[in-house]
């Protein structure tokens, strides 16, 4: 309704390199996402060829080694590229913080052997990827998880169920945590097993209130054989594997969280001063200048945060706590800048003819998934309280 088109994010980048990224990644989502991501929300339709692109124009790697196919970018500029891809559509940018989380634990604790055999299809030759932690008895207590693996020779038998695995029943690849030994945390191991292994099926996708697109469904494991040459890390290592790549995958959420809040304020701006009531644009009204500004200064806050935590990640300094933090307040924030948005919108806010509803039920998952913000407030506790005491 109005002449003022959204202006870029102004981005604090380390390199040219990471400047002409960012530019090809604004160039692909004007071509390629963003002409049909509502309509492709609301059919349901995943865009596989999207993510093929995205492969072969380096981006599903980008974190990662360039010696095994990853594009040797820092985090603070891999989030910056997730948030651009979750302005434009969440079920682009989440699929690729996913896809990353995935290839997490052979990046981080293969061996040499592995990683040659295997990263190089996962990083850039076209493969998606999905990550098996949650089950239908343990979301937030991991540790409890039953999917067993039963060592056979040379190889393993793991029966069990998955739940919640976004892009479960299409993904390529599986990083999946099983227990291959005793109760908690320590019995746990972690297997990287291809999609198309007898025995391994997936059930219908659920049916969700936002993200139509990305399916989510459960993963039926019976008996599925892998090769122990696909065991990641030594037996009784992944839980603490899935830790590390759920500090990594929360600096994502929390970046694609910040994309979602920033489409939601671009076009609750161009609303507001296009729409004229009393013989006035009504961003004229301080009610409405005055959301619009603290809408605004979430965002600044919440984009700030994960980019701190991502430059502790990036030179190798502690950052759990800070990840959780930016998890925490960037979803936190989220969800409270897109409700604002119907809001200014009024009851066109709460049509289909706007995006803004969709980034209000996009918004909320956000606050869920890779560790609900209760659990981020224990972990950020724990870090300055200690454990708790039992």
């Amino acid at each position: 309704m109005s002449d003022r088109a959204p202006q870029p994010v102004e981005r604090e980048l380390p390199t040219e390199e990471s400047r002409d990224l960012i530019a090809l990644v604004r160039e692909i989502i004007q071509r390629e996402i963003a002409p049909r991501a509502a309509e492709e929300e609301d059919s349901g339709h995943f865009p596989r060829e999207v993510f093929s692109l995205l492969s072969e124009s380096g981006l599903l790697g980008l974190p990662y080694d360039s010696e095994y196919g990853g594009g040797d970018q820092p985090y603070e500029v891999y989030l910056q590229v997730l948030e651009e891809l979750a302005a434009a559509r969440l079920t682009v940018g989440l699929g690729v913080s996913v896809h990353s989380l995935a290839c997490h634990a052979l990046a981080g604790y293969g061996t040499k052997e592995q990683q040659s055999e295997y990263l190089p299809a996962m990083l850039g030759g076209g493969l998606l990827g999905a990550y098996c932690l949650s089950e239908p008895g343990s979301g937030s207590d991991a540790a409890s998880l039953r999917t067993k693996a039963v060592r056979d020779g040379d190889s393993w038998a793991i029966t069990g169920t998955k739940s919640w695995i976004t892009h479960g029943g299409i993904a390529d690849f599986y990083t999946v945590l099983a227990r291959t030994g005793g109760e908690g945390a320590r019995g746990i191991t972690a297997f990287l097993v291809p999609g198309d292994t007898p025995g391994l099926n997936a059930a219908a996708p659920e049916k969700k209130m936002g993200m139509k697109g990305s399916p989510t469904a459960q993963l039926h494991f019976d008996g599925v054989r892998v090769p122990d040459s696909r065991r990641i890390g030594d037996e009784g290592q992944g839980f603490a594997i899935a830790l590390s790549a759920l500090d990594s995958g929360r600096l994502g959420i929390a970046s694609c969280a910040v994309g979602v809040a920033q489409a939601a304020l671009d076009e609750a701006v161009s609303y507001a001063t296009g729409r004229r009531q009393f013989g006035r644009p009504i961003a004229d009204f301080q009610g409405l200048r005055f959301m619009l500004a603290d809408m605004a200064t979430r965002i600044e806050a919440g984009r700030a945060l994960y980019l701190a935590a991502a430059r502790l990640r990036d030179a190798g300094r502690p950052f759990s706590q800070q990840a959780a933090m930016a998890k925490l307040f960037c979803t936190d924030a989220a969800m409270s800048v897109t409700t604002d948005a119907v809001q200014v919108l009024g009851g066109y806010g709460y049509t289909l003819d706007f995006p803004v509803e969709r980034y209000m039920r996009e918004a909320k998952v956000l606050q869920i998934v890779e560790g609900t913000n209760q659990i981020q407030r224990m972990v950020i506790a724990r870090h300055l309280a200690g454990p708790e005491t039992r």
